[in-house]
């Protein structure tokens, strides 16, 4: 298994930090954001994809050959937050220029986890599927901003969603997600259909049309860095973990 993550982004919303840095190897408690989510999967994985745009390349390929040998770094070629790729499209270069056939576990690189993704991987392997995560979330303003699925009594999922107006439940979906092999190949045809390429969640949403995939409830917490405020309580945070 493989696993590709999501670093090309701007983070414009995290400047001065961000503007000539990378917000994934942004430091928590000693370590980049990135380190925390690889040391915690290293041993289920194959090999690590980071998708960088062109302005942080080098950052990230000088942090990858001091990380370790498996993680490799892919320039996406844009250079602004105006000319980004999006996600999904990010996730198609990867495979492409990879020639990638291995099942993957996808996720964003500046999210933080209070748990072990293994047991998300465990949960994909058991249900032979492709697999997103989940949580509870009540208020009704962040649903509008996320994915929102519900699910039937065997975690299948009903209905996906990316930012409803009228959310149909409260099973918000946070950006890591498990794909079969086969199913990862149909990107381009998501594409093709018009799935929505800036948002990481537009692919599993119409794949779950498609197909029947699950949602595994997440037993911790997960920390969206998304400006200074969120970055600072995070270190904080971590802090206190330690």
């Amino acid at each position: 298994m493989k696993c590709i993550i999501l670093a090309a982004g701007y983070a414009t919303r995290l400047y001065p930090l961000t503007e000539n840095f990378p917000k994934p190897l942004l430091d928590v408690n000693g370590k980049p954001i990135l380190d925390w989510l690889i040391d915690d999967i290293d041993s289920e994985i194959e090999s690590f994809v980071v998708i960088s745009n062109h302005k942080f390349y080098d950052i990230f390929r000088e942090w990858a050959e001091k990380k370790s040998p498996k993680i490799t770094v892919l320039d996406d070629g844009t250079s602004s937050n105006e000319t980004r790729l999006g996600a999904v499209k990010d996730i198609e270069f990867a495979l492409n220029t990879l020639e990638i056939n291995d099942d993957c576990l996808v996720m964003a690189g500046d999210n933080l986890l209070d748990f072990s993704l293994k047991g998300f991987v465990s949960f994909a392997r058991e249900k032979d599927s492709s697999c997103v995560m989940c949580h509870d979330e009540d208020r009704l303003q962040a649903l509008q901003k996320t994915a929102v699925i519900t699910v039937d009594e065997d975690c299948r999922i009903t209905s996906y969603e990316e930012k409803p107006k009228e959310p149909k439940g409260n099973l918000a979906v946070p950006p890591f997600y498990f794909y079969k092999s086969q199913d990862i190949k149909r990107i381009g045809e998501a594409l093709l259909e018009g799935c929505g390429y800036d948002a990481p969640g537009s692919f599993a949403a119409w794949l779950s049309g498609k197909k029947d995939m699950y949602a595994y409830v997440m037993p911790g917490k997960r920390y969206d860095i998304g400006d200074v405020a969120s970055y600072e309580k995070v270190k904080e945070t971590w802090k206190n973990m330690a």
